[in-house]
């Protein structure tokens, strides 16, 4: 058994960056591996609140425009606000992988284009619900009541406290990304692992691979673990990647398809730089374009 552990937040603009490694990552591991997220709660609720909430998301607007430029990940026109807290996001992320992978892999993808499309950080349960209520597949009651559950809770809590206890290659890190991944302070006095941050685990050891870094070193990691396990696959046509993903970003556009782009049947969303590309059947129930519903479910 070869697992691949993603310490992420649904929250996180640098794990928001990275989705367009990560998905081209998943599609060529995809059934060898047990690709598990750890939701590692970027947002505590031991975070002191701002003095100053305008200033605060001025600051923090200012801050993931300077990520976007790094990773060239859509950033929303206006942000809201700064995420109060990670846990409904996460709690509902969690939840949702008991209605199957593909369930739960475009609700996430909701919950952080909430914060990173609409400007409307899922930081309240409502919204988080609300957030994702016409994901395909979803049951939306089971989803409520697993959120709320007590079993959900204590997956969350063991995510964070996993999440915390980094492996010591990543307590010190150099590199020249602008994000290379050292582990982060706690309020506590202990460390994180910094978001994202890949494990790959095998019989034969592990490999970290911390921060936001090119495909070839995650490629690099898991090839020096388990040679020949990943299987590359050429690029997607536009409408098969827009089929399969139902919702892409210029960056994932470019990493993951071949040829003339975009295709016709694609929705446009504009954000604060550059579009957000959606299958018309996503299109008609996404949050994005279509009008706001009552909080809840």
């Amino acid at each position: 058994m070869v697992e691949v552990v993603e310490y992420t937040d649904p929250l996180c603009p640098w794990a928001w960056g990275s989705e367009p490694v990560f998905r081209k990552l998943r599609a060529a591991l995809a059934g060898r591996v047990r690709w598990r997220r750890a939701y590692a709660i970027l947002f505590d609720h031991d975070d002191d609140p701002p003095p100053d909430p305008a200033a605060e998301t001025a600051w923090y607007s200012r801050y993931v425009e300077e990520i976007s430029a790094h990773t060239d990940a859509p950033h929303a026109v206006r942000l809201s606000r700064v995420a109060a807290t990670s846990w409904p996001s996460s709690l509902v992320a969690k939840a949702a992988e008991l209605q199957g992978a593909d369930v739960a892999e475009r609700m996430l993808r909701r919950l952080r284009e909430t914060v990173f499309v609409l400007g409307e950080p899922a930081d309240t349960t409502a919204l988080a619900l609300s957030a994702v209520r016409s994901v395909p597949g979803l049951d939306p009651e089971r989803l409520t009541a697993d959120a709320a559950s007590a079993d959900v809770l204590e997956r969350v809590r063991a995510d964070r406290a996993e999440a915390r206890r980094p492996v010591p290659e990543v307590l010190s890190v150099r590199g020249r990304s602008p994000h290379p991944g050292a582990a982060k302070q706690t309020v506590d006095g202990g460390c994180r692992y910094a978001l994202p941050t890949l494990l790959v685990r095998a019989p034969a050891g592990y490999r970290v691979v911390p921060g936001r870094r090119p495909f070839e070193e995650y490629a690099a990691a898991v090839e020096a673990l388990c040679p020949g396990l990943l299987k590359v696959s050429g690029p997607l046509s536009p409408t098969e990647a827009l089929e399969r993903y139902r919702s892409l970003t210029e960056p994932e556009r470019r990493l993951l398809t071949k040829g003339a782009w975009p295709p016709p049947h694609a929705v446009r969303v504009n954000t604060g730089n550059g579009p957000l590309w959606l299958h018309p059947q996503e299109a008609a129930v996404h949050p994005a374009t279509t009008p706001p519903a009552p909080a809840g479910l």
